[in-house]
């Protein structure tokens, strides 16, 4: 937004990563500018895949070192930039194959237990702790870090219900489907039609935008995210 207001015309970095059905294509959607860069100035250089598949599972573990190194000179990060750089390797060794095989629900269920358990690591301060929340996760734990029943209150469900839209591409799926079926709505012609979604998409994101100030304006620290890295 910042940029649309200098003039900046920047591609799109992020295209809807948590609904993939791989790691591979999780890369290929999240982070785009990063992973594209990686690839153009590390991977390529490198060799890429043009010299043979050993020296192939190499760069992509350089590449994955690097990118978990980019983030912070810490064990957490590196962890969790050799872990996703492990599933990409299973996946070009012939998982990708399988997966593709498997109902959609399954290979999107891998994909979403693999990144949820690497987002522990890149959140941990320490190895110490991410394998402590990973025990809670599944049980084993004092239940120290599980305070789940703690967030089902009405505003967290509320913030899950945006995430789970914005996450994905339902919104724009609908809009597809209302404009598909615009024809057949009597009494609206294409022009009125195009006025009523321009209101809605204003009034939908003047709400998004108002929201988003007042949740910073209640806390007294918001840093940069991106100093951290």
């Amino acid at each position: 937004g910042l940029g649309k207001m200098f003039g900046f015309r920047f591609l799109e970095n992020f295209q809807w990563p948590y609904i993939s059905r791989s790691i591979q294509e999780f890369w290929r959607r999240w982070h785009i500018s990063l992973s594209s860069w990686f690839r153009d100035y590390l991977y390529i250089p490198l060799g890429g895949n043009r010299k043979g598949a050993g020296r192939t599972y190499i760069n992509l573990f350089i590449v994955f070192l690097a990118t978990g190194l980019w983030h912070g000179a810490n064990w957490t990060f590196v962890i969790w930039g050799l872990y996703h750089g492990l599933f990409i390797i299973l996946e070009r060794l012939g998982f990708r194959n399988t997966l593709n095989r498997m109902p959609r629900p399954i290979s999107h269920l891998y994909l979403l237990l693999v990144v949820m358990v690497g987002w522990v690591f890149f959140r941990a301060d320490s190895l110490s702790h991410a394998t402590t929340y990973l025990g809670s996760m599944i049980g084993m734990g004092s239940g120290k870090y599980i305070d789940v029943l703690y967030y089902l209150d009405g505003y967290h469900i509320f913030i899950l219900a945006l995430g789970l839209i914005f996450s994905t591409n339902l919104r724009r799926t609908v809009i597809y489907l209302l404009l598909k079926q615009q024809r057949k709505l009597k009494g609206l012609s294409s022009k009125s039609f195009s006025f009523c979604y321009q209101v809605y998409r204003i009034g939908w994101m003047t709400f998004l935008m108002v929201w988003a100030i007042t949740e910073l304006a209640q806390n007294s620290y918001n840093p940069f995210i991106y100093f951290r890295f």
